[in-house]
């Protein structure tokens, strides 16, 4: 038979699309022609499985070869195609059944010498291939502990290019990779570790409880980076079809742990202030991918020293935090990566960042200002939280003695208030007070007109956006859910206006 077709998987961000690869063999000039709109890394897949087929013991047919990757009008990227080449090369020639290949589906990079290694991407792959109707997927070894959180789908790992052929031929079947145990999560940082700062752990318990973006202000040492590491262990585990999303991008990105196959907890993303538009939201040439901000989906991304990030690139956080998803285009296509994360923003109050506070601050105020407003008001207006923390005082240290409230009382208060707004959301769509929309807010969720009157007068004052005031409400129903009432109160807006309002002193 002198044409054979087998299957791979494409990707465009965190979903996958099935491709159709055909081999046909003619009589002609012996050479390889490759169709398909292929990018660089997959036309130089044919010397790649060429160097493999040999290496492996196989024999590379001396014939006219054309190869086509369908739908052609889809953009073929990275190394993942390089097995499904092979095996489709070998079929169409005759060296292993065609019927073997027919309805596999082959992911994986092939070495010169014929080893089978790890790609990225398989999981959203494998996914793919599920929905698509397919039974059985050959992955590399080294990414079989993801392909396997599949349900319904057999999986097989192949470590050489030889072992494939030998299962294809019905010699020695490839071993099934079944899901196994995950391995315990590692203890992380403990609230108890803050020492002092009431108001910064009172704004991280609510951040993590409505799932609003924070802001922190204050002296070095006063507790922003401690506080802000701490915000992922007040969040609940990851539930699995979060789990699969999150680990699915961290595939994508090729940050996944081969030790640990499953993210389960949530993610903590902390780029240095130097990072470009494409590492924290996302691109890059060739396989677009995902950046910090995706990174962080369902989890928290931390930018400290705020200040110090090039504006433009803050600014391209402003879209993709309202919608939760960031579109990424390019000249050969586009990806879409979820990335609904908490946002934590830190900051020194002035350019010398004097450990002792203002009163050994040694910038004058225009430069104090100017320093601030390296933050733009559209990014700043939406953060829900904006807190301002003293410098740790000797008190506080003495004070130490005294165990604060360990990460697992607090977690346990947090979970109690996402289960009620969950309850009262459940038609919505929606499960966290920050994610309301704001007409349907004020429509179905305001509180009584006696307990609004601070944040009116202070929308009437404009010291409030329209945008504000909707984040001043999300905030307040994140406060009554934590003290157990089923509606804000004045007391509630009170706090959720105060911790809007916080200002660092100029």
């Amino acid at each position: 038979m002198t044409l054979a077709r087998t299957w791979s998987v494409g990707l465009a961000g965190v979903h996958g699309a099935m491709v159709d690869v055909e081999v046909d063999l003619s009589a002609g000039v012996p050479g390889v022609v490759l169709v398909g709109l292929p990018d660089a890394v997959v036309r130089q897949s044919v010397d790649r499985v060429r160097a493999a087929v040999v290496n492996a013991g196989g024999r590379w047919p001396l014939r006219r070869i054309t190869i086509g990757l369908s739908p052609a009008a889809m953009p073929k990227q990275g190394s993942g195609f390089d097995l499904a080449l092979a095996a489709a090369v070998l079929a169409a020639d005759g060296a292993v059944p065609a019927a073997s290949v027919e309805q596999l589906v082959l992911i994986g990079e092939l070495g010169l010498d014929g080893s089978v290694r790890a790609v990225r991407g398989v999981l959203p792959a494998v996914l793919a291939a599920s929905r698509a109707g397919h039974a059985t997927v050959v992955v590399p070894t080294g990414n079989a502990g993801e392909a396997a959180l599949v349900e319904g789908v057999e999986v097989l790992a192949a470590g050489t290019l030889a072992e494939v052929v030998a299962h294809l031929r019905g010699r020695a079947p490839l071993p099934r990779h079944t899901r196994g145990a995950l391995p315990p999560d590692a203890p992380g940082p403990d609230l108890g570790d803050v020492v002092g700062q009431p108001i910064g752990r009172r704004a991280v318990e609510v951040a993590a409880a409505g799932g609003h973006h924070l802001f922190l202000s204050g002296p070095p040492g006063a507790g922003k980076t401690m506080l802000a590491e701490r915000l992922p262990g007040l969040l609940p585990p990851l539930d699995e079809q979060a789990a699969l999303e999150v680990t699915a991008i961290h595939s994508v990105a090729g940050t996944l742990p081969p030790e640990s196959p499953l993210v389960t907890r949530p993610t903590f993303e902390a780029p240095h202030h130097s990072a470009t538009t494409a590492a924290l939201v996302g691109g890059g040439s060739g396989l677009i991918r995902p950046g910090a901000l995706c990174r962080a989906h369902r989890g928290v991304l931390f930018l400290d020293e705020a200040p110090e990030f090039p504006r433009a690139v803050l600014d391209t956080l402003r879209q993709p935090l309202e919608r939760g998803s960031v579109t990424i285009s390019r000249a050969g296509g586009s990806a879409t990566f979820p990335c609904r994360a908490q946002l934590v923003l830190a900051a020194n109050p002035c350019p010398c960042a004097s450990a002792a506070g203002d009163t050994a601050c040694t910038c004058t105020p225009p430069e104090r200002r100017r320093y601030q407003t390296r933050l733009s008001g559209p990014l700043l207006d939406r953060i829900d939280l904006r807190v301002d923390l003293p410098a740790v005082t000797r008190a506080a240290w003495l004070e130490a003695g005294t165990a604060p409230e360990p990460t697992a009382a607090v977690a346990g208060r947090v979970a109690q208030a996402r289960a009620a707004a969950a309850a009262r959301l459940h038609d919505t769509g929606v499960s966290l007070n920050s994610q309301v929309p704001g007409r349907l807010l004020r429509e179905r969720w305001s509180p009584p007109r006696p307990a609004l009157r601070l944040v009116e007068r202070a929308l009437e004052r404009g010291a409030l956006s329209v945008r504000g005031y909707d984040r001043v409400l999300r905030v307040s129903w994140t406060l009554a859910d934590l003290a157990g009432r089923t509606v804000p109160g004045g007391d509630d807006v009170a706090e959720a206006l105060g911790l809007r309002l916080q200002r660092t002193a100029a």
